[in-house]
């Protein structure tokens, strides 16, 4: 079983190679070939947290363990089987895996939601998730400009010079939340926030609103008014949403959702419903799934075998 570390995840799955898998995962997903199995969390006493979620493939299948302390940070990792023959294959660290295919997951939501010509980005949130966000946009788009705003002026301003210079585009730090989204065509929520990061008076009627910071029932980074004007609201899973998705759940609870318009995104990636069917503020609910760990761990692993890359694990022959 091969060990992989964080700097072998950045090594063999740069950002822009994502996005297709992404894409196959929900067309796997749609035709009865992949499976996800939600989250689930385990609260300690000490306030730690055990996170714990499952995905497979045709090929593969795997689970993504990872633990969070309030005082003590995050800890990553994800573990991947073979499917034929359950033997485990490799144990790597996740936190760039997860950054990488969150990031892309977006990027099929907008490839698939937006209209091609979009070229305008407002984003509010500069964290550890939000460089991967516009990374892989820029794979699906071209992009004109970037406006990105965050609580810390110098940290959104570093951002920005950053980004425009690994980019080549031009990045905005923006001096309020309300300047960086409007008139934007696409609108990426991704921050840490336990309350709405933006009004609904500020998005544009055929914007693209892609809300990614918070997957916890009791978080939200949309307005109520928001989401239940939105002509169309797309999740990554409808399963796992009615258990986390706080945007949602928070604006109308889940034994309501029959009155709202809400599809999975992996029926507009198969193509069973059309992209750009109903007018007004489309909503992309991200929750981040373990299929999507799957498909992204699987490819990391490949590629190790063909590069060398990786040590085999001692504490299993």
């Amino acid at each position: 079983m091969l060990w992989l570390t964080e700097e072998d995840v950045r090594a063999l799955l740069p950002v822009p190679e994502a996005v297709p898998l992404m894409r196959q995962a929900f067309r796997d997903l749609a035709d009865g070939r992949a499976l996800n199995q939600p989250r689930r969390r385990l609260a300690l006493p000490t306030k730690a947290i055990l996170h714990a979620m499952a995905g497979a493939g045709p090929n593969y299948f795997g689970t993504k363990i990872y633990t969070t302390h309030p005082e003590h940070g995050a800890h990553f990792l994800f573990l991947l089987y073979d499917a034929a023959t359950a033997s485990p294959l490799a144990l790597m660290e996740a936190n760039h895996l997860g950054r990488i295919r969150t990031g892309a997951t977006t990027a099929v939501a907008v490839e698939a939601l937006s209209p091609p010509e979009a070229d305008e980005l407002g984003m509010i949130g500069t964290g550890f998730q939000a460089w991967t966000q516009l990374e892989a946009v820029l794979a699906v788009r071209r992009l004109r400009r970037a406006r990105v705003w965050s609580r810390s002026p110098d940290r959104r301003g570093a951002f920005a010079a950053a980004c425009r210079q690994a980019f080549g585009i031009e990045v905005e730090a923006a001096p309020t939340a309300r300047e960086a989204v409007e008139g934007a065509s696409i609108v990426i929520t991704v921050t840490s926030s336990r309350e709405p990061v933006l009004e609904a008076g500020w998005i544009g009627c055929d914007t693209l609103v892609c809300a990614v910071g918070s997957n916890h029932p009791a978080r939200r980074e949309l307005p109520p008014e928001l989401v239940l004007g939105a002509g169309r609201i797309v999740v990554d899973s409808l399963e796992q949403a009615r258990i986390e998705s706080g945007d949602l759940l928070l604006a109308r609870p889940a034994e309501q959702w029959h009155s709202l318009p809400i599809v999975e995104l992996k029926e507009l990636v198969l193509g069973a419903r059309q992209s750009h069917a109903s007018p007004g503020v489309t909503i992309f609910k991200s929750n981040g799934l373990a299929v999507e760990d799957v498909y992204a761990g699987a490819y990391v692993y490949e590629k190790a075998l063909e590069q060398g890359r990786g040590k085999k694990a001692g504490f299993y022959s």
